[in-house]
């Protein structure tokens, strides 16, 4: 088991107090985690301490070649008062797929998941009661040596932090428009699409500004080769209902394994739905759309669960989805997610984790 060492803060912060809501990022509680790195001497000094600014070199090489990592997951509030993760060891083993992508050492994936559980733990009052809240958990990696030179650090920092969260969508799972980029790309295969590091997000920034620009909530990417195979929608993965199938994109090396698709995946197949990780192509999506086969569209996330899409903009055409409303898989899903994550329904998978 991890040692950690915890010094508790001296002046600890306001709870949010129930009447103001929860804005995604911007709280964040009394303490942090942090474990440092050195080559020769591996991962080592485990700590909790009150969260605080860290100073680091201008020449860090963090700044300037981006080799860094983060991870999302979240703590909710049982009914019964208990503390629950989901599936942290998903985020464990991501966390080291990103590591090996990038050349960050790994973490021993008990010591992560033990020190997520420890903060957690010295911070159990700011996991917010209210339904649909949550405490966002922040782990990432970053890389500290004062050198200008591409090749990778010998010392390392990784951390984690913690922010209570309001629901996703406060007034409901509202269907939202997604615009289909046909111009920019986020990632190829052989690239670090499917790593978890911020190269991918900041790559994605251009495209979602002109999604936004004309009424478009999310942007839905195409591959970086032939721009018409479909990848993911946002910083969510994408899923398709097409004729009574679930059709998602297969793990190509550019598309990241979210382990909330994966939660997806496993759900169709325990219901006996059928569901297919293949690639899909946008002209496959159009003929179901104008054959009139395409019956639900979502996206899956830590963020929001599974994020309804009534419309997608692909070129000049316009494709509602069905009615604009959610559609009864995207309801029962994110129900029954939900439900596990605050222990409200039988947690057959065993995915979920108590923090003691």
């Amino acid at each position: 088991m991890l040692n950690i060492r915890i010094e508790k803060t001296q002046a600890p912060k306001e709870l949010p107090t129930k009447e103001n809501p929860l804005k995604f990022g911007t709280i964040f509680t009394d303490h942090m985690f942090i474990m440092n790195y050195e080559t020769g001497k591996g991962w080592h000094d485990a700590r909790i301490v009150p969260y605080q600014p860290i100073a680091l070199e201008p020449s860090a090489m963090v700044f300037h070649y981006g080799q860094e990592m983060f991870e999302g997951l979240k703590a909710y509030r049982a009914d019964d008062g208990r503390t629950l993760l989901f599936r942290p060891n998903k985020n464990a083993e991501r966390t080291n797929r990103t590591n090996r992508r990038i050349c960050i050492p790994e973490i021993d994936e008990n010591d992560y998941i033990d020190a997520i559980k420890a903060l957690v733990k010295v911070d159990e009052a700011w996991v917010p009661t209210k339904p649909g809240t949550s405490l966002y958990i922040r782990p990432f990696i970053i890389a500290t040596d004062p050198f200008l030179g591409v090749r990778p650090s010998d010392t390392y920092m990784f951390m984690i932090i913690l922010s209570p969260v309001g629901a996703y969508y406060p007034e409901g799972l509202n269907p939202v428009k997604i615009w289909i980029e046909d111009d920019y790309v986020r990632a190829v295969k052989g690239g670090i699409g499917e790593a978890k590091t911020g190269g991918n997000y900041v790559a994605s920034l251009k495209s979602q500004v002109k999604a936004h620009d004309a009424g478009y909530s999310q942007v839905l990417w195409l591959d970086g080769v032939h721009r018409k195979y479909i990848e993911e929608v946002g910083a969510m993965n994408i899923f398709f209902k097409i004729n009574g199938t679930v059709v998602t994109p297969m793990l190509n090396g550019s598309i990241l394994p979210g382990v909330t698709r994966d939660s997806v995946i496993q759900l169709c197949k325990n219901w006996g739905i059928p569901v297919e990780e293949k690639r899909i192509s946008i002209d496959e999506i159009f003929e179901a759309y104008q054959n009139g086969t395409l019956e639900e569209v979502f996206g899956t996330g830590t963020a929001a669960v599974i994020s309804p899409v009534g419309e997608l903009r692909w070129e000049d055409h316009i494709m509602p989805v069905k009615t604009g409303e959610i559609g009864e898989l995207s309801q029962k899903l994110y129900d029954t997610i939900t439900g596990i994550q605050l222990g409200k329904l039988e947690d057959n998978n065993k995915w979920t984790v108590e923090v003691k």
